[in-house]
């Protein structure tokens, strides 16, 4: 698994109250391999959301109808710091100033290429996560996102694109239930409706790469009438 695979699987909020903005970003980013995105038009919105998705990088317009992107930026980060980009239509540099002074990480004036966009929030992620550890530590087994590998008695073995999103929705919300319809929605995107037997198939399939005894899970448990959870050793 390559560095940019891994941090495109980085949760991305995108707040602006143009529609049609929000749809092309969101677009442009999807098209590029993110994964894990979510949209909102105003403060209120964008926090009810950041509360639940907890993202890792969010993207905000300066202008925004019931407050702006600064105070957004402030309220997000006071609940978990993480990186902020703006994305407006508004270059002068006394807005860019007060973004970076509050803590802004980048500022990318509307119109703009898709690929300087890209770039830019490429840049981000890596500057922001450069120190991360991808190893996930379980019992009797390691997920290694980086590489997209289970290490378990000295073998590495191999983990499909389904069994690394379903991982990746799993890790996200360590010690949580993950519902079968976000499994779903996690590994077969916009229209999960009916995978449930496809994803017990693969859940079964995860837990012989894991487990040390997959008849009896002990990483990867199974809510019944709810979901699935992944139980991650402390390090």
């Amino acid at each position: 698994m390559m560095e940019n695979e891994y941090l495109k699987r980085k949760k991305i909020l995108l707040v602006d109250d143009e529609e049609e903005l929000l749809d092309m970003v969101a677009s442009i980013l999807k098209e590029d391999g993110f994964v894990n995105i979510k949209t909102a038009g105003n403060v209120s919105e964008a926090l009810a959301i950041a509360d639940e998705f907890e993202p890792e990088l969010a993207v905000l317009d300066v202008m925004l109808p019931d407050g702006d992107g600064f105070s957004l930026m402030q309220q997000l980060k006071g609940r978990r710091d993480y990186p902020v980009l703006f994305l407006t239509a508004r270059g002068e540099d006394e807005d860019k100033f007060k973004g970076f002074g509050l803590g802004a990480d980048d500022y990318v004036v509307k119109p703009f290429l898709p690929k300087e966009l890209l770039f830019r929030i490429m840049a981000i992620l890596r500057r922001s996560y450069k120190e991360e550890n991808p190893l996930v530590r379980l019992k009797g087994s390691k997920i290694d996102f980086l590489r997209a590998e289970i290490v378990k008695d000295g073998e590495h073995i191999t983990l499909t694109a389904k069994e690394y999103a379903l991982l990746s929705a799993l890790y996200r919300n360590a010690g949580r239930i993950v519902t079968i319809d976000a499994l779903c929605e996690a590994a077969w995107g916009d229209n999960p409706y009916g995978y449930e037997n496809s994803l017990m198939a693969h859940i079964r399939r995860i837990r012989e790469k894991i487990e040390e005894n997959p008849s009896k899970p002990v990483s990867l448990i199974t809510v019944k009438g709810l979901g699935y959870k992944l139980i991650v050793e402390e390090k």
